[in-house]
């Protein structure tokens, strides 16, 4: 399981990617870090992300072509495979800027306390850019209740394996925060790099925007699978739930003394006036 010391296995699972996988493929052979290898995991892909990845087997290290089982195994099977002491999971249809690697591991190998490599994020789409997204990072703390770091980031493969993998029943998203909060569980830090050195594709249909609309179910089972956690830190629990509530507070009092609610309410009054005498 020992890998080379200075090596950084990125893994990309790809699954029906064929209109960015090369993007992405070309963007971790650009890294300006030698010391690294690019394993492809195809998770049951179609004919045409196939045809793509076999015009790249020249270009990468390795594809691993499996039937689909999910997220969370695709990483699982790409790092088992991996040979570097560091892993960097990579989304298919993502890329990073060049210079990623490199700064990833002068952190990681120098701060002692360093678990977790992140960085800001530049989302765009088709139209340009959004906006540059800043995860917090930090202690165990500042992941119990959001995940505080970009889901493609970099970690010891020691560090891996120790956590328990990635949990592959999870297969709706969010897998990476609860996979972050068992590598942080007991000891360590994510440091946050303060450049938009990954780019975040949001397209219309994503496995993120499907497991917004489902977020509540998968909260609820991270939160009774790590009861014992969020007992321990019982006061943090009832302090993020009381700041849930003065959020929704503060939005309903927003909504009942906004204007298009005012005037609602006065146009509705002659209305409910005919309704209240009629039932007279």
């Amino acid at each position: 399981m020992v890998g080379i010391s200075n090596f950084i296995s990125i893994v990309i699972p790809c699954y029906n990617d064929y209109l960015y996988i090369e993007q992405a493929v070309k963007s971790a052979i650009n890294q300006n870090y030698e010391n690294k290898e690019i394993i492809i995991v195809a998770d049951g892909s179609d004919e045409r992300t196939i045809s793509v990845l076999k015009k790249l087997e020249p270009q990468v290290d390795r594809i691993i072509y499996q039937m689909n089982q999910g997220l969370s195994a695709a990483r699982n099977n790409g790092i088992i495979m991996a040979k570097g002491n560091y892993i960097l999971v990579w989304d298919a249809d993502d890329y990073f800027e060049p210079s990623f690697c490199r700064k990833a591991y002068e952190i990681i190998t120098t701060a002692r306390d360093c678990k977790l490599i992140t960085c800001q994020a530049r989302r765009f789409n088709e139209f340009g850019t959004i906006d540059i997204f800043t995860p917090s990072g930090g202690t165990l703390k500042d992941f119990l209740f959001s995940n505080s770091a970009i889901g493609n980031s970099l970690f010891k493969k020691s560090h891996w394996k120790e956590a328990g993998g990635y949990n592959v029943e999870m297969k709706n998203g969010y897998e990476d925060w609860e996979f972050f909060i068992r590598l942080l569980q007991d000891s360590g830090k994510a440091y946050v790099l303060q450049e938009p050195l990954f780019n975040y594709r949001q397209k219309k249909i994503s496995m993120r925007l499907s497991a917004n609309k489902i977020k509540y179910e998968i909260w609820e089972y991270i939160y009774i699978k790590h009861e014992e956690l969020y007992k321990m830190h019982y006061p943090l629990l009832i302090s993020n739930f009381i700041e849930v509530l003065k959020s929704q507070d503060k939005s309903a009092e927003k909504i009942l003394s906004s204007k298009n609610y005012q005037l609602g309410k006065f146009l509705l009054q002659p209305l409910r006036w005919i309704k209240r005498n009629m039932n007279l």
